[in-house]
Protein backbone atom coordinates (compact mmCIF):
# COMPACT_ATOMS: atom_id res chain seq x y z
CA UNK A 1 0.00 0.00 0.00
CA UNK A 2 1.07 3.83 -0.64
CA UNK A 3 1.20 5.21 2.82
CA UNK A 4 2.57 8.71 1.61
CA UNK A 5 -1.07 10.15 1.84
CA UNK A 6 -2.59 8.14 4.80
CA UNK A 7 -3.23 10.35 7.81
CA UNK A 8 -0.16 9.64 10.46
CA UNK A 9 -2.51 8.09 12.85
CA UNK A 10 -4.27 5.95 10.77
CA UNK A 11 -0.88 4.82 9.32
CA UNK A 12 0.87 4.02 12.32
CA UNK A 13 -1.99 1.66 13.56
CA UNK A 14 -1.73 0.08 10.76
CA UNK A 15 1.86 -0.44 10.90
CA UNK A 16 1.84 -1.29 14.87
CA UNK A 17 -0.87 -4.04 13.58
CA UNK A 18 1.41 -5.39 10.37
CA UNK A 19 2.51 -8.82 12.16
CA UNK A 20 -0.58 -9.83 12.71
CA UNK A 21 -2.94 -8.25 9.66
CA UNK A 22 -1.41 -9.28 6.22
CA UNK A 23 -4.54 -7.92 4.38
CA UNK A 24 -4.49 -4.37 1.84
CA UNK A 25 -6.51 -2.14 4.12
CA UNK A 26 -9.02 0.30 1.92
CA UNK A 27 -10.56 2.17 4.84
CA UNK A 28 -11.05 2.02 8.90
CA UNK A 29 -14.26 1.86 10.99
CA UNK A 30 -13.70 3.96 13.75
CA UNK A 31 -16.58 2.71 16.56
CA UNK A 32 -18.46 1.33 13.54
CA UNK A 33 -18.45 4.42 11.31
CA UNK A 34 -17.38 3.83 7.92
CA UNK A 35 -13.94 6.48 7.39
CA UNK A 36 -11.18 6.81 4.66
CA UNK A 37 -7.71 6.37 5.38
CA UNK A 38 -7.24 10.52 4.80
CA UNK A 39 -9.66 10.90 7.94
CA UNK A 40 -8.97 12.76 11.20
CA UNK A 41 -8.93 10.62 14.39
CA UNK A 42 -10.06 12.28 17.83
CA UNK A 43 -9.10 9.92 21.14
CA UNK A 44 -12.22 8.81 21.59
CA UNK A 45 -12.35 7.14 17.80
CA UNK A 46 -9.46 5.53 18.08
CA UNK A 47 -11.02 3.23 21.05
CA UNK A 48 -12.41 0.76 18.76
CA UNK A 49 -10.64 0.33 15.04
CA UNK A 50 -11.31 -1.91 12.50
CA UNK A 51 -9.55 -2.53 8.87
CA UNK A 52 -12.07 -2.89 6.11
CA UNK A 53 -10.16 -4.76 3.08
CA UNK A 54 -10.98 -6.65 0.35
CA UNK A 55 -12.76 -9.88 1.73
CA UNK A 56 -15.90 -7.02 2.67
CA UNK A 57 -18.24 -6.40 0.54
CA UNK A 58 -17.45 -1.76 1.61
CA UNK A 59 -14.29 -2.81 0.59
CA UNK A 60 -15.01 -4.38 -2.78
CA UNK A 61 -17.53 -1.18 -2.91
CA UNK A 62 -14.02 1.45 -2.18
CA UNK A 63 -12.09 -0.48 -4.53
CA UNK A 64 -14.40 -0.03 -7.66
CA UNK A 65 -15.40 3.56 -7.02
CA UNK A 66 -11.87 4.41 -6.63
CA UNK A 67 -11.08 3.16 -9.86
CA UNK A 68 -14.04 4.67 -11.43
CA UNK A 69 -13.02 7.69 -10.41
CA UNK A 70 -9.47 7.47 -12.23
CA UNK A 71 -11.64 6.30 -15.22
CA UNK A 72 -13.47 9.90 -15.37
CA UNK A 73 -10.16 11.66 -14.88
CA UNK A 74 -7.91 9.61 -17.77
CA UNK A 75 -11.05 10.34 -19.90
CA UNK A 76 -10.50 14.16 -19.19
CA UNK A 77 -7.28 13.67 -20.63
CA UNK A 78 -8.81 12.55 -24.08
CA UNK A 79 -11.50 14.73 -23.97
CA UNK A 80 -11.81 17.67 -21.62
CA UNK A 81 -15.70 17.53 -22.42
CA UNK A 82 -16.43 14.21 -22.09
CA UNK A 83 -17.90 12.62 -18.86
CA UNK A 84 -19.24 9.45 -17.81
CA UNK A 85 -22.32 8.51 -16.44
CA UNK A 86 -22.02 5.43 -14.41
CA UNK A 87 -25.26 3.33 -14.66
CA UNK A 88 -26.16 -0.79 -13.78
CA UNK A 89 -24.25 -3.77 -12.78
CA UNK A 90 -23.99 -6.29 -15.78
CA UNK A 91 -21.35 -8.75 -16.97
CA UNK A 92 -19.39 -8.56 -13.64
CA UNK A 93 -18.68 -5.46 -14.07
CA UNK A 94 -20.31 -1.66 -14.03
CA UNK A 95 -21.42 -0.72 -17.25
CA UNK A 96 -21.14 3.03 -18.29
CA UNK A 97 -21.82 5.00 -20.91
CA UNK A 98 -19.13 7.78 -22.43
CA UNK A 99 -20.33 11.20 -23.51
CA UNK A 100 -20.00 12.12 -26.24
CA UNK A 101 -21.01 8.40 -28.04
CA UNK A 102 -18.45 9.08 -30.86
CA UNK A 103 -15.46 8.60 -28.29
CA UNK A 104 -16.77 4.76 -27.60
CA UNK A 105 -14.37 3.05 -29.55
CA UNK A 106 -11.78 -0.74 -29.09
CA UNK A 107 -8.64 2.44 -29.78
CA UNK A 108 -10.17 5.17 -27.92
CA UNK A 109 -10.81 2.41 -24.92
CA UNK A 110 -7.19 1.27 -25.04
CA UNK A 111 -5.97 4.38 -25.05
CA UNK A 112 -7.82 5.16 -21.50
CA UNK A 113 -7.04 2.22 -19.93
CA UNK A 114 -3.43 3.01 -20.64
CA UNK A 115 -3.80 6.81 -19.23
CA UNK A 116 -4.86 5.24 -16.20
CA UNK A 117 -2.36 2.67 -16.14
CA UNK A 118 0.31 5.13 -16.17
CA UNK A 119 -1.43 7.32 -13.15
CA UNK A 120 -1.63 4.33 -11.17
CA UNK A 121 2.41 3.74 -12.12
CA UNK A 122 3.00 7.25 -11.15
CA UNK A 123 1.25 6.62 -7.52
CA UNK A 124 -0.79 10.14 -8.11
CA UNK A 125 -2.14 11.00 -4.63
CA UNK A 126 -5.78 11.14 -4.94
CA UNK A 127 -6.50 13.86 -2.07
CA UNK A 128 -9.67 14.61 0.23
CA UNK A 129 -10.55 18.49 0.78
CA UNK A 130 -13.33 19.35 2.85
CA UNK A 131 -15.17 22.07 1.76
CA UNK A 132 -18.17 24.70 3.09
CA UNK A 133 -21.22 23.66 0.83
CA UNK A 134 -21.34 27.01 -0.77
CA UNK A 135 -17.82 26.64 -2.07
CA UNK A 136 -18.06 22.89 -3.40
CA UNK A 137 -21.50 24.58 -5.23
CA UNK A 138 -19.31 27.37 -6.75
CA UNK A 139 -16.80 24.57 -7.63
CA UNK A 140 -19.04 22.37 -9.63
CA UNK A 141 -20.73 25.72 -11.16
CA UNK A 142 -17.93 26.87 -12.75
CA UNK A 143 -18.17 23.46 -14.83
CA UNK A 144 -21.46 23.36 -15.40
CA UNK A 145 -22.07 20.35 -13.62
CA UNK A 146 -26.34 20.97 -12.74
CA UNK A 147 -27.02 17.10 -11.55
CA UNK A 148 -23.98 17.46 -8.81
CA UNK A 149 -24.94 20.66 -7.65
CA UNK A 150 -28.37 19.69 -7.29
CA UNK A 151 -26.98 16.86 -5.31
CA UNK A 152 -24.83 18.95 -3.07
CA UNK A 153 -27.54 21.73 -2.53
CA UNK A 154 -29.76 18.06 -1.08
CA UNK A 155 -26.61 17.27 1.33
CA UNK A 156 -27.94 18.03 5.03
CA UNK A 157 -24.45 18.57 6.02
CA UNK A 158 -22.46 21.99 5.92
CA UNK A 159 -19.55 20.21 4.83
CA UNK A 160 -19.02 18.39 1.66
CA UNK A 161 -15.86 16.36 1.13
CA UNK A 162 -14.10 16.44 -2.46
CA UNK A 163 -11.61 14.25 -3.63
CA UNK A 164 -9.08 15.84 -6.26
CA UNK A 165 -6.82 13.72 -8.81
CA UNK A 166 -3.79 16.37 -10.61
CA UNK A 167 -6.99 18.72 -12.17
CA UNK A 168 -9.50 16.57 -11.53
CA UNK A 169 -11.97 16.70 -8.89
CA UNK A 170 -15.42 15.11 -7.97
CA UNK A 171 -18.05 14.43 -5.37
CA UNK A 172 -18.51 10.44 -4.96
CA UNK A 173 -20.86 9.16 -2.49
CA UNK A 174 -18.27 7.42 0.17
CA UNK A 175 -14.75 6.91 0.82
CA UNK A 176 -12.17 6.09 -1.59
CA UNK A 177 -8.20 5.16 -1.51
CA UNK A 178 -6.16 8.02 -1.03
CA UNK A 179 -3.71 7.03 -4.00
CA UNK A 180 -4.02 5.81 -7.17
CA UNK A 181 -0.64 2.99 -6.82
CA UNK A 182 -3.03 0.23 -5.65
CA UNK A 183 -5.93 0.60 -8.26
CA UNK A 184 -4.47 -1.99 -11.03
CA UNK A 185 -6.50 -4.76 -10.67
CA UNK A 186 -9.39 -3.49 -13.26
CA UNK A 187 -10.28 -4.39 -16.90
CA UNK A 188 -12.59 -2.27 -19.11
CA UNK A 189 -14.49 -4.02 -21.95
CA UNK A 190 -15.47 -2.48 -25.13
CA UNK A 191 -19.65 -2.66 -24.81
CA UNK A 192 -20.98 -0.42 -27.19
CA UNK A 193 -22.99 2.67 -26.39
CA UNK A 194 -20.26 2.36 -23.59
CA UNK A 195 -18.31 0.06 -21.58
CA UNK A 196 -18.09 -2.15 -18.84
CA UNK A 197 -15.06 -1.65 -15.95
CA UNK A 198 -14.71 -4.87 -13.95
CA UNK A 199 -12.80 -5.02 -10.97
CA UNK A 200 -12.56 -7.64 -7.81
CA UNK A 201 -15.82 -9.24 -6.62
CA UNK A 202 -16.06 -10.41 -3.07
CA UNK A 203 -16.43 -14.29 -3.65
CA UNK A 204 -12.58 -13.74 -5.27
CA UNK A 205 -10.90 -10.08 -4.26
CA UNK A 206 -7.83 -10.88 -5.32
CA UNK A 207 -8.84 -11.33 -8.95
CA UNK A 208 -10.93 -10.07 -11.59
CA UNK A 209 -14.30 -11.94 -12.64
CA UNK A 210 -14.83 -13.20 -16.20
CA UNK A 211 -15.85 -11.71 -19.14
CA UNK A 212 -19.38 -12.56 -19.33
CA UNK A 213 -22.67 -11.67 -21.46
CA UNK A 214 -25.43 -11.50 -19.87
CA UNK A 215 -27.80 -10.14 -23.29
CA UNK A 216 -31.02 -10.90 -21.03
CA UNK A 217 -30.11 -8.62 -18.55
CA UNK A 218 -28.73 -6.07 -20.70
CA UNK A 219 -32.35 -6.09 -22.37
CA UNK A 220 -33.36 -5.41 -18.90
CA UNK A 221 -31.37 -2.40 -17.75
CA UNK A 222 -32.14 -0.93 -21.81
CA UNK A 223 -35.98 -0.88 -20.41
CA UNK A 224 -35.10 0.78 -17.18
CA UNK A 225 -33.61 3.16 -19.44
CA UNK A 226 -36.25 3.95 -21.18
CA UNK A 227 -38.70 4.13 -18.43
CA UNK A 228 -36.80 6.32 -16.60
CA UNK A 229 -36.81 8.44 -19.91
CA UNK A 230 -40.62 8.41 -20.18
CA UNK A 231 -41.24 9.63 -16.95
CA UNK A 232 -37.81 12.29 -17.32
CA UNK A 233 -36.75 11.23 -13.77
CA UNK A 234 -33.31 10.13 -14.29
CA UNK A 235 -31.62 10.99 -11.08
CA UNK A 236 -32.86 11.44 -7.41
CA UNK A 237 -32.88 15.49 -8.28
CA UNK A 238 -35.36 15.02 -10.70
CA UNK A 239 -37.34 12.69 -8.25
CA UNK A 240 -36.99 15.75 -5.40
CA UNK A 241 -38.45 18.14 -8.38
CA UNK A 242 -41.24 16.01 -8.81
CA UNK A 243 -42.08 16.15 -5.37
CA UNK A 244 -41.68 19.84 -4.49
CA UNK A 245 -43.63 20.60 -7.30
CA UNK A 246 -46.53 17.85 -5.88
CA UNK A 247 -46.24 16.32 -8.94
CA UNK A 248 -45.29 12.93 -7.35
CA UNK A 249 -49.28 11.27 -7.75
CA UNK A 250 -48.41 11.23 -11.64
CA UNK A 251 -45.20 10.36 -11.45
CA UNK A 252 -46.67 6.90 -9.44
CA UNK A 253 -49.48 6.54 -11.54
CA UNK A 254 -47.19 6.22 -14.51
CA UNK A 255 -44.50 4.36 -13.23
CA UNK A 256 -47.32 1.53 -11.89
CA UNK A 257 -48.87 1.46 -15.63
CA UNK A 258 -45.03 0.14 -16.51
CA UNK A 259 -45.07 -2.00 -15.17
CA UNK A 260 -48.82 -3.25 -15.37
CA UNK A 261 -48.23 -3.04 -19.23
CA UNK A 262 -45.62 -5.26 -19.11
CA UNK A 263 -47.10 -7.87 -16.85
CA UNK A 264 -50.16 -7.96 -19.46
CA UNK A 265 -47.25 -8.41 -22.37
CA UNK A 266 -45.96 -10.97 -19.88
CA UNK A 267 -49.47 -12.74 -19.76
CA UNK A 268 -49.63 -12.44 -23.30
CA UNK A 269 -47.19 -14.47 -24.31
CA UNK A 270 -47.97 -17.19 -22.09
CA UNK A 271 -51.38 -16.99 -23.57
CA UNK A 272 -50.27 -17.28 -26.80
CA UNK A 273 -47.82 -20.46 -26.57
CA UNK A 274 -51.13 -22.02 -23.81
CA UNK A 275 -50.95 -25.16 -25.54
CA UNK A 276 -47.31 -26.38 -24.67
CA UNK A 277 -46.23 -24.16 -21.69
CA UNK A 278 -47.76 -25.37 -18.71
CA UNK A 279 -45.28 -24.41 -15.67
CA UNK A 280 -44.93 -20.96 -14.62
CA UNK A 281 -41.45 -20.46 -12.64
CA UNK A 282 -41.41 -17.31 -11.05
CA UNK A 283 -37.64 -16.62 -8.83
CA UNK A 284 -35.94 -13.56 -8.06
CA UNK A 285 -33.16 -12.47 -4.98
CA UNK A 286 -34.72 -11.66 -1.54
CA UNK A 287 -37.41 -8.46 -1.28
CA UNK A 288 -37.26 -8.09 -5.59
CA UNK A 289 -41.55 -8.90 -5.61
CA UNK A 290 -42.04 -11.95 -6.33
CA UNK A 291 -45.11 -12.70 -4.55
CA UNK A 292 -46.75 -9.49 -5.70
CA UNK A 293 -45.88 -10.56 -9.13
CA UNK A 294 -47.21 -13.79 -9.31
CA UNK A 295 -50.56 -12.61 -8.37
CA UNK A 296 -50.32 -9.74 -10.50
CA UNK A 297 -49.50 -12.21 -13.06
CA UNK A 298 -52.43 -14.70 -12.20
CA UNK A 299 -54.92 -11.69 -12.39
CA UNK A 300 -53.81 -11.12 -15.91
CA UNK A 301 -53.95 -14.85 -16.97
CA UNK A 302 -57.43 -14.74 -15.32
CA UNK A 303 -58.55 -11.65 -17.70
CA UNK A 304 -57.38 -13.99 -20.31
CA UNK A 305 -59.49 -17.05 -19.52
CA UNK A 306 -56.80 -19.16 -18.24
CA UNK A 307 -57.05 -20.52 -14.33
CA UNK A 308 -53.71 -20.96 -12.94
CA UNK A 309 -52.99 -22.86 -9.97
CA UNK A 310 -50.52 -21.98 -7.64
CA UNK A 311 -47.65 -24.04 -5.89
CA UNK A 312 -44.95 -23.06 -3.56
CA UNK A 313 -41.23 -24.79 -3.63
CA UNK A 314 -41.28 -23.97 0.20
CA UNK A 315 -43.78 -26.86 0.87
CA UNK A 316 -40.86 -28.73 -1.03
CA UNK A 317 -38.20 -28.56 1.75
CA UNK A 318 -36.72 -31.83 2.88
CA UNK A 319 -38.02 -33.03 6.28
CA UNK A 320 -35.47 -31.07 9.00
CA UNK A 321 -33.92 -34.16 9.41
CA UNK A 322 -32.07 -34.56 6.53
CA UNK A 323 -32.17 -30.72 5.65
CA UNK A 324 -27.71 -29.32 4.81
CA UNK A 325 -26.38 -27.16 7.84
CA UNK A 326 -24.13 -24.29 6.16
CA UNK A 327 -20.70 -23.87 7.48
CA UNK A 328 -21.38 -22.44 11.17
CA UNK A 329 -23.93 -25.79 11.48
CA UNK A 330 -27.08 -23.66 11.01
CA UNK A 331 -29.76 -24.90 8.46
CA UNK A 332 -28.98 -23.96 5.28
CA UNK A 333 -32.60 -23.43 3.52
CA UNK A 334 -30.88 -21.30 0.63
CA UNK A 335 -29.42 -24.60 -0.52
CA UNK A 336 -30.57 -25.87 -3.63
CA UNK A 337 -30.08 -29.34 -1.63
CA UNK A 338 -32.37 -28.68 0.86
CA UNK A 339 -35.44 -28.75 -1.72
CA UNK A 340 -36.97 -32.46 -2.12
CA UNK A 341 -36.59 -32.27 -5.93
CA UNK A 342 -37.45 -35.59 -6.64
CA UNK A 343 -40.91 -35.23 -4.99
CA UNK A 344 -41.63 -31.77 -6.82
CA UNK A 345 -40.48 -33.61 -10.40
CA UNK A 346 -43.12 -36.69 -9.89
CA UNK A 347 -46.13 -34.05 -8.68
CA UNK A 348 -45.41 -32.22 -11.45
CA UNK A 349 -45.63 -34.84 -14.05
CA UNK A 350 -48.87 -36.40 -12.59
CA UNK A 351 -50.22 -33.43 -12.25
CA UNK A 352 -49.76 -32.43 -15.95
CA UNK A 353 -50.63 -36.03 -16.57
CA UNK A 354 -54.21 -35.28 -15.07
CA UNK A 355 -53.33 -37.23 -11.72
CA UNK A 356 -55.12 -36.08 -8.58
CA UNK A 357 -51.83 -35.19 -6.72
CA UNK A 358 -51.77 -34.41 -2.55
CA UNK A 359 -49.75 -31.98 -1.97
CA UNK A 360 -47.60 -31.10 0.70
CA UNK A 361 -47.54 -28.50 3.55
CA UNK A 362 -43.89 -27.78 5.45
CA UNK A 363 -44.50 -26.65 8.59
CA UNK A 364 -41.52 -24.72 9.73
CA UNK A 365 -41.91 -24.98 13.03
CA UNK A 366 -42.03 -28.77 13.15
CA UNK A 367 -39.58 -28.51 10.45
CA UNK A 368 -42.33 -31.50 8.52
CA UNK A 369 -44.14 -31.91 5.06
CA UNK A 370 -47.92 -32.23 6.83
CA UNK A 371 -49.60 -34.12 4.12
CA UNK A 372 -53.89 -32.72 4.77
CA UNK A 373 -55.76 -33.46 1.81
CA UNK A 374 -54.92 -30.99 0.21
CA UNK A 375 -55.70 -32.54 -3.30
CA UNK A 376 -54.62 -30.49 -6.93
CA UNK A 377 -56.46 -31.69 -10.34
CA UNK A 378 -55.59 -29.46 -13.41
CA UNK A 379 -57.98 -28.86 -15.65
CA UNK A 380 -56.93 -28.81 -19.33
CA UNK A 381 -54.75 -26.53 -20.36
CA UNK A 382 -54.65 -24.76 -16.84
CA UNK A 383 -50.93 -23.75 -15.70
CA UNK A 384 -49.26 -24.14 -12.84
CA UNK A 385 -47.21 -20.80 -10.79
CA UNK A 386 -44.15 -21.52 -8.65
CA UNK A 387 -42.76 -19.14 -7.13
CA UNK A 388 -39.27 -19.52 -5.28
CA UNK A 389 -35.75 -18.98 -5.39
CA UNK A 390 -34.25 -22.05 -7.06
CA UNK A 391 -37.17 -21.88 -10.17
CA UNK A 392 -34.42 -20.80 -12.59
CA UNK A 393 -32.13 -23.98 -11.50
CA UNK A 394 -32.32 -26.62 -14.24
CA UNK A 395 -32.07 -29.66 -12.00
CA UNK A 396 -34.86 -28.17 -10.27
CA UNK A 397 -37.40 -29.24 -13.85
CA UNK A 398 -35.41 -31.96 -14.91
CA UNK A 399 -37.44 -34.46 -15.67
CA UNK A 400 -40.11 -31.94 -17.26
CA UNK A 401 -39.34 -30.80 -20.89
CA UNK A 402 -38.18 -27.46 -21.81
CA UNK A 403 -40.95 -25.97 -23.78
CA UNK A 404 -43.40 -27.20 -20.85
CA UNK A 405 -41.83 -24.68 -18.46
CA UNK A 406 -41.66 -21.17 -18.92
CA UNK A 407 -39.17 -19.53 -16.33
CA UNK A 408 -39.33 -15.73 -15.38
CA UNK A 409 -36.60 -13.58 -13.69
CA UNK A 410 -37.80 -10.95 -10.63
CA UNK A 411 -34.97 -8.45 -10.33
CA UNK A 412 -35.28 -4.71 -8.71
CA UNK A 413 -33.04 -2.53 -11.07
CA UNK A 414 -33.45 0.85 -9.59
CA UNK A 415 -33.81 3.07 -12.95
CA UNK A 416 -32.47 6.21 -10.78
CA UNK A 417 -28.99 7.57 -9.80
CA UNK A 418 -28.01 9.48 -7.58
CA UNK A 419 -26.09 11.31 -9.80
CA UNK A 420 -24.45 10.96 -13.17
CA UNK A 421 -21.27 9.69 -10.91
CA UNK A 422 -23.10 7.63 -8.37
CA UNK A 423 -25.07 5.09 -9.03
CA UNK A 424 -27.87 3.36 -7.16
CA UNK A 425 -26.73 -0.55 -6.15
CA UNK A 426 -30.08 -2.53 -6.51
CA UNK A 427 -28.94 -4.42 -3.67
CA UNK A 428 -29.25 -1.44 -1.22
CA UNK A 429 -32.92 -0.85 -2.52
CA UNK A 430 -33.62 -4.12 -2.30
CA UNK A 431 -31.99 -4.23 1.45
CA UNK A 432 -34.10 -1.32 2.32
CA UNK A 433 -37.14 -2.88 1.12
CA UNK A 434 -36.32 -5.86 3.41
CA UNK A 435 -35.80 -3.87 6.51
CA UNK A 436 -39.26 -2.54 6.21
CA UNK A 437 -41.29 -5.08 5.20
CA UNK A 438 -39.50 -7.35 7.93
CA UNK A 439 -40.16 -5.01 10.66
CA UNK A 440 -43.70 -5.21 9.79
CA UNK A 441 -44.90 -7.75 8.95
CA UNK A 442 -42.46 -10.49 10.18
CA UNK A 443 -41.26 -8.27 13.57
CA UNK A 444 -37.95 -7.76 12.87
CA UNK A 445 -35.35 -5.44 13.91
CA UNK A 446 -33.55 -3.44 11.35
CA UNK A 447 -30.38 -4.42 13.20
CA UNK A 448 -31.54 -8.22 12.42
CA UNK A 449 -32.10 -7.96 9.10
CA UNK A 450 -29.06 -6.37 8.34
CA UNK A 451 -27.31 -8.84 10.38
CA UNK A 452 -28.83 -11.45 8.82
CA UNK A 453 -27.85 -9.79 4.80
CA UNK A 454 -24.94 -11.37 4.09
CA UNK A 455 -26.02 -14.48 4.26
CA UNK A 456 -28.59 -13.84 2.40
CA UNK A 457 -26.29 -12.07 -0.53
CA UNK A 458 -24.22 -15.50 -0.19
CA UNK A 459 -27.07 -17.66 -0.72
CA UNK A 460 -27.96 -15.49 -3.49
CA UNK A 461 -24.42 -15.42 -5.30
CA UNK A 462 -24.47 -18.90 -4.95
CA UNK A 463 -28.46 -19.88 -5.69
CA UNK A 464 -30.09 -17.23 -8.21
CA UNK A 465 -27.53 -15.33 -9.52
CA UNK A 466 -25.37 -17.72 -11.73
CA UNK A 467 -28.98 -19.17 -13.27
CA UNK A 468 -30.42 -15.69 -14.06
CA UNK A 469 -30.07 -16.04 -17.77
CA UNK A 470 -31.63 -19.22 -18.17
CA UNK A 471 -34.97 -16.95 -17.65
CA UNK A 472 -37.52 -17.11 -20.75
CA UNK A 473 -37.93 -13.44 -19.63
CA UNK A 474 -36.95 -10.52 -17.71
CA UNK A 475 -39.10 -8.47 -15.32
CA UNK A 476 -38.03 -5.09 -13.38
CA UNK A 477 -39.96 -4.39 -9.94
CA UNK A 478 -37.97 -1.35 -9.24
CA UNK A 479 -40.41 1.61 -9.38
CA UNK A 480 -38.56 5.10 -9.53
CA UNK A 481 -40.37 6.75 -6.54
CA UNK A 482 -40.21 4.07 -3.95
CA UNK A 483 -37.10 5.25 -2.05
CA UNK A 484 -39.14 8.15 -1.42
CA UNK A 485 -42.10 6.49 0.17
CA UNK A 486 -39.70 4.07 2.19
CA UNK A 487 -37.75 6.83 4.17
CA UNK A 488 -40.54 7.30 6.40
CA UNK A 489 -40.44 3.64 7.23
CA UNK A 490 -36.83 2.73 7.34
CA UNK A 491 -35.08 5.94 8.85
CA UNK A 492 -37.03 5.78 12.46
CA UNK A 493 -35.72 1.90 12.14
CA UNK A 494 -32.15 2.41 11.15
CA UNK A 495 -31.95 5.22 13.57
CA UNK A 496 -32.11 2.73 16.54
CA UNK A 497 -29.22 0.94 16.10
CA UNK A 498 -26.35 2.68 17.86
CA UNK A 499 -22.50 2.63 17.42
CA UNK A 500 -22.05 -0.43 19.91
CA UNK A 501 -22.94 -2.72 17.23
CA UNK A 502 -21.11 -3.77 14.19
CA UNK A 503 -24.31 -3.06 12.04
CA UNK A 504 -24.21 0.84 12.83
CA UNK A 505 -21.33 0.82 9.99
CA UNK A 506 -24.02 0.20 7.39
CA UNK A 507 -27.17 1.24 8.98
CA UNK A 508 -25.38 4.69 9.13
CA UNK A 509 -24.62 4.51 5.57
CA UNK A 510 -28.23 3.81 4.36
CA UNK A 511 -29.34 6.49 6.53
CA UNK A 512 -26.92 9.21 4.80
CA UNK A 513 -27.92 7.48 1.31
CA UNK A 514 -31.70 7.88 2.19
CA UNK A 515 -30.94 11.91 2.82
CA UNK A 516 -30.61 12.44 -0.80
CA UNK A 517 -34.50 11.78 -0.94
CA UNK A 518 -37.28 13.76 -0.40
CA UNK A 519 -40.09 12.12 1.24
CA UNK A 520 -43.66 10.88 -0.17
CA UNK A 521 -45.84 11.06 2.62
CA UNK A 522 -49.38 10.45 0.53
CA UNK A 523 -49.57 6.92 0.02
CA UNK A 524 -53.19 7.38 -1.90
CA UNK A 525 -51.72 7.03 -5.03
CA UNK A 526 -50.20 4.09 -4.66
CA UNK A 527 -52.30 1.21 -5.51
CA UNK A 528 -53.15 -1.48 -3.64
CA UNK A 529 -51.53 -4.41 -5.68
CA UNK A 530 -48.62 -2.39 -6.27
CA UNK A 531 -45.20 -4.34 -5.46
CA UNK A 532 -44.43 -1.43 -3.32
CA UNK A 533 -47.81 -2.74 -1.00
CA UNK A 534 -45.74 -6.08 -0.57
CA UNK A 535 -43.26 -4.07 1.92
CA UNK A 536 -45.34 -1.21 3.38
CA UNK A 537 -48.52 -2.94 4.09
CA UNK A 538 -52.31 -2.72 2.62
CA UNK A 539 -51.52 -4.72 -0.46
CA UNK A 540 -54.73 -6.88 -1.60
CA UNK A 541 -53.09 -9.52 -1.88
CA UNK A 542 -51.86 -10.19 1.81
Amino acid sequence: MSIQHINKKIFHLINDRKKHYNEFVVAIKANNTLRDLQSSLTEEDCKKIEFVDMHSSEGIIIYRRSVLFILMAALKKIAVNAHVIVEHSINHGIYCKIVPISLVSPENIEKLSILMRDMITQDIPIIKKVLPKKDAIALFARNRQFSKIELVKSLKQDLVSIYFCNNYYDYLYGPMLPSTKDLGLFAIDYYPPGIVVRTPELTSPEKLPPHENQKKLATLLTEADKWANILQCDYVSNLNNYIKKQQSGELIRISEALQEKKIAQIADIIVKNINHIRVIFIAGPSSSGKTTFAQRLRIQLLVNGIKPVSLSIDDYFLDREYTPRNENGDYDFESFTAIDKSLLNKQLLDLLTGKKVNIPRYNFITGQKEWNGHYLQLAKNQPIIIEGIHGLNPSLTESLSAEKVYKIYISALTQLGIDSHNNIPTTVARLIRRIVRDYQFRGSSALKTIRQWPEVRAGEQKNIFPYQENANIMFNSALIYELAVLKKYACPLLEKIGTDVPEHSTAKQLLDFLGFFKEIYNEKDIPNNSILREFIGKSCFF
